[in-house]
């Protein structure tokens, strides 16, 4: 399986490439691009792996992913029976290298520079969306304009990163399988004690070489990743499972101590898991 690096099917022609995904699952294998990506997500849930962080989306949501970002969708299938993604795909040097350098175009330099860690948008979403609207009824010039436009909107918009950290070196095949690897198994048995012993052999590692790689691409311990998917598990269910007792919910997403489950809750997410219940 050959995940990284994850192509665009750009034609080397187009500065631009306007794609719209209508899957089941969102492409969940950890990958990355050269592109930029600004995607509006119109239908659909679930985890997002950005650089070191895992987030959560939803429809509704703006997307701006970095180029050379590792990430990874992860869609929530029981959600909805189909994912729909609009993504637009491009780089600083797309309209050529001195077209941003345009003193017209100072604005952009900031979305630039914020892209870096990837960020969603926290205001505005209505004036993007419907921004991203037209883009399909609209020839290549028209939607180059709209780009514009979109980051325009961004650059006045509320953001977030999506990161904090990112491996700077661009990961080669062997290492994009390896990490992939790790992600996915790590999202498929969080619920599960997972060791050191098994997740390193996944990796195809010694115990002492993986604890190293891993913390030198992600600047976390596994153990540190693995809790924050739990942890991002959990909010999901205290939010969709109002019946589930706070004990059953740490238990089911791999806290074997209810205690551990309300410290490392609050460390992460700033309150209890029941006053974050409380909010939705």
């Amino acid at each position: 399986m050959k995940v990284l690096p994850f192509k665009i099917p750009k034609p080397k022609d187009e500065a631009l490439v306007y794609q719209v995904d209508r899957e089941k699952v969102l492409y969940d294998q950890l990958h990355q691009h050269g592109e930029i990506q600004i995607s509006y997500v119109e239908v659909g849930s679930g985890s997002l792996i950005v650089g070191d962080t895992i987030n959560e989306y939803k429809e509704g949501d703006i997307l701006i992913i970095g180029g050379f970002i590792p990430h990874v969708f992860r869609s929530d299938i029981n959600a909805t029976e189909e994912s729909v993604m609009h993504t637009l795909f491009f780089d600083y040097n797309s309209f050529g290298k001195d077209f941003f350098k345009l003193s017209d175009l100072s604005l952009a330099n900031e979305f630039f520079k914020q892209s870096e860690f990837g960020m969603k948008v926290l205001s505005n979403q209505e004036e993007i969306i419907a921004l991203f609207n037209l883009l399909g009824h609209q020839n290549k010039v028209e939607q180059i304009a709209t780009l514009l436009l979109i980051i325009s909107q961004i650059t006045k918009s509320k953001t977030e990163p999506l990161s904090s950290f990112v491996y700077r070196k661009s990961y080669s095949d062997d290492e994009g399988k390896r990490m992939s690897n790790v992600y996915e198994y790590a999202m498929e048995r969080y619920h599960e004690q997972i060791s050191l012993e098994e997740i390193s052999e996944r990796a195809n590692m010694s115990k002492n070489a993986f604890c190293r790689y891993f913390k030198k691409r992600t600047n976390k311990t596994f153990f540190q990743f693995l809790i924050e998917i739990r942890i991002e598990s959990a909010c999901k269910m205290i939010i969709n499972k109002p019946e589930l007792p706070i004990s059953l919910i740490s238990e089911q997403c791999g806290f074997s101590n209810i205690a551990n489950f309300n410290r490392k809750f609050k460390e992460l997410k700033g309150c209890t898991p029941t006053q974050y219940r409380t909010q939705f």
